[in-house]
């Protein structure tokens, strides 16, 4: 019963007039701070972040001896 309702409502409307309105705006808006906090909260992560690698203590053996093959 309420399906008919509702579609007898959409039958009034024209398909090619039909926007978003006010709800498709805010639910966007949201969407866009959203994405923008993360972000915010990503660069400020990265930044703490040392990218320095140390060797490990097998890799400077494991060249050490690949040199020595080598030569």
């Amino acid at each position: 019963m309420a399906m008919t309702h509702f579609v007898t409502i959409a039958k009034e409307f024209d398909k090619d007039k039909v926007t978003p309105g006010v709800l498709g705006f805010i639910v966007f808006a949201v969407m866009g701070l959203a994405v923008w906090a993360l972000m915010k909260s990503m660069n400020r992560h990265m930044g703490k972040v040392d990218f320095e690698e140390t060797p490990a203590a097998g890799a400077e053996t494991a060249a050490a001896t690949a040199k020595t093959d080598k030569a």
